[in-house]
C-alpha cells in the first residue's frame, strides 16, 4: 500500500487545486458551506477511481476515466453557478485545458527533479497556486469579460481542447505518449499559453480604450455642458444688469420726484402735489434685492424669483451665501439657475387647480447646505439611478449641466418626491 502512497498523494493534490480552481473561474450561486460539501462530494468520487485505477496500474485509463467522470460531476453540479449553460461550457473548456497543460508541464519537470514521483505532486501544486493567484490578483475582471463574450473566444478553447484530448485519449499507454509526442505536446502547451495570453491583452487594451473614449466623451459632454449653462447664464446677468440700471434710473428721478414734490408743498399748491402725487402712485419700478452677499448669485436669484412673482408663484428664499467660495461662483450660479428654472416650470405645469410654489434655502456652515423645494406634478418621477428625466426630446440639459457640476465638484446631489413636493438637496 505504500507504493500507492505517492500516486494517491499526488491525486489528492491534483484534483483538490482543481476544484478550487473551478470555483475560481466560476461564479457560485450559493454559500461556502454548500460549495464545501460540493467539493468534498466529488473529491472523494474521484479519489475512488483513481485509487481504483492506481491498484490496477492502469494509468492510462485513469486519463480517460478522470477526463469522463470529471465532466459528468462538473455538469451534474451546474445549477450550482449563476452561468448559462454556454458560459459554463467556456469555463469547463477552460478548465480542462488548464489541467491538460499542468499534467504536461508537472510530467516532463518532475524528470529533472529528484524524487520524481513526489518532485511532481510539487510541481503541479506549484503550477496551481500560481495560476490561481494570477487569477485572482490579476485576470478575474478580464476573465469574467471573456466569459460574457464567451461566442467570440469558444471556438479557439474547442480546437485547444479537442487537440489535448486526442494525446489523452488516442494511445494506448498515456507516460508513453507523454513521452514520445514530447514535442508536439509542449507546442500545444505554448500555443495555449500564447493564445489566452494575447486574448487577456487584448481585452486589457480594449477595457482601458473603452475606458479612455468615455472618459474623453464624458469631459467632452460636461464642456458643452459648462459652456451652454455659462453663456445662457451670461445672458440673464446682462439682462439683470440692465435692470439695475433702470434702478439707478428710477432713483434718480425719484429724488428730483422729492425736490419737485417739496418745491409745491413749499409753495402750498396742494391740489397740483396730489395730482403729482397720483400720476407717479400708477407707475411701479422693479427693486432689485439683496438675498446674499455673493453678487452673481444674487443676480440669478433675483431673476428667477422675479420671475416667479411675474407668474404668480409664492416665493420663500433664505441665504446664506458668502462672496468667496470654494467653487466657482458662475458654475454654482449657473446650477442655481437651471434649479430654479425646473422649479419654475414645474410650478407653472400645474394648472388653475392648484397655485405653486417654490422655496430656496441655503446655509454656509462650512460647506455649502443648498434646498431647493417646489410645488410638482403628480406625474413627475425619477430614473433608476434617482434623477430626474425629461419626457420630451430636447429637454433635460439643465439636469446633466446640473450633474455635471455635482460630479466636478465632489458634491452631494439628492432628489426626492413626496406629497406634490419636488425635492432637490446638494452639499458642496
Amino acid at each position: 500500500m505504500s507504493e500507492l502512497f505517492p500516486d494517491f498523494l499526488r491525486a489528492l493534490v491534483s484534483l483538490s487545486m482543481e476544484l478550487v480552481l473551478m470555483f475560481s473561474l466560476l461564479q457560485p450561486k450559493y454559500g461556502k458551506r454548500v460549495n464545501g460539501l460540493t467539493i468534498m462530494g466529488i473529491l472523494t468520487v474521484n479519489l475512488l477511481a483513481s485509487l481504483f485505477c492506481y491498484v490496477s496500474g492502469n494509468l492510462t485509463l485513469l486519463a480517460r476515466l478522470e477526463l469522463i467522470l470529471f465532466a459528468i460531476l462538473c455538469f451534474a453540479i451546474r445549477p450550482l453557478f449563476r452561468e448559462n449553460f454556454m458560459q459554463w461550457m467556456f469555463s469547463f473548456l477552460t478548465l480542462e485545458i488548464v489541467i491538460m497543460c499542468v499534467v504536461v508541464l508537472s510530467f516532463s519537470l518532475s524528470y529533472w527533479m529528484p524524487y520524481p514521483m513526489y518532485s511532481i505532486t510539487l510541481v503541479r501544486l506549484l503550477l496551481y497556486s500560481g495560476i490561481i493567484f494570477m487569477l485572482h490578483r490579476y485576470m478575474r475582471p478580464l476573465y469574467r469579460q471573456m466569459v460574457t463574450h464567451w461566442n467570440v473566444f469558444f471556438y479557439v478553447a474547442v480546437a485547444i481542447f479537442a487537440a489535448f484530448a486526442y494525446y489523452f485519449t488516442a494511445g494506448e499507454d498515456i507516460v508513453r505518449t507523454l513521452t514520445e509526442q514530447a514535442v508536439p505536446i509542449h507546442l500545444l502547451v505554448i500555443i495555449t499559453v500564447a493564445a489566452y495570453v494575447s486574448i487577456f491583452y487584448s481585452l486589457k487594451t480594449i477595457s482601458r480604450e473603452y475606458a479612455l473614449r468615455e472618459e474623453n466623451l464624458r469631459m467632452q459632454s460636461n464642456q458643452e455642458l459648462l459652456h451652454l449653462s455659462v453663456t445662457t447664464m451670461a445672458n440673464r446677468i446682462g439682462l439683470l444688469d440692465e435692470a439695475q440700471q433702470q434702478s439707478r434710473i428710477v432713483a434718480h428721478d425719484r429724488r428730483h420726484f422729492n425736490n419737485t414734490l417739496l418745491e409745491l408743498l413749499e409753495s402750498q399748491k396742494t391740489e397740483e402735489a396730489i395730482a403729482f402725487l397720483r400720476q407717479q402712485s400708477g407707475t411701479q419700478h422693479s427693486r432689485v434685492r439683496n438675498y446674499c452677499e455673493n453678487t452673481v448669485i444674487n443676480a440669478a436669484v433675483c431673476y428667477y424669483s422675479g420671475l416667479a412673482k411675474e407668474k404668480g408663484i409664492t416665493t420663500e428664499i433664505s441665504l446664506d451665501i458668502p462672496h468667496s467660495l470654494s467653487v466657482d461662483s458662475m458654475e454654482l450660479a449657473m446650477v442655481i439657475s437651471n434649479l430654479l428654472e425646473n422649479a419654475v416650470q414645474a410650478c407653472e405645469a400645474l394648472g388653475n387647480d392648484r397655485s405653486g410654489s417654490i422655496r430656496f434655502t441655503c446655509r454656509h456652515v462650512g460647506s455649502l447646505i443648498l434646498e431647493i423645494s417646489n410645488s410638482c406634478d403628480a406625474s413627475v418621477r425619477l430614473d433608476e439611478n434617482g434623477y430626474p428625466f425629461a419626457k420630451e426630446s430636447g429637454h433635460g440639459v439643465g439636469t446633466k449641466s446640473v450633474l455635471a457640476f455635482a460630479q466636478g465638484n465632489d458634491a452631494d446631489l439628492l432628489y426626492q418626491i413626496a406629497d406634490g413636493t419636488f425635492r432637490v438637496r446638494m452639499l458642496i
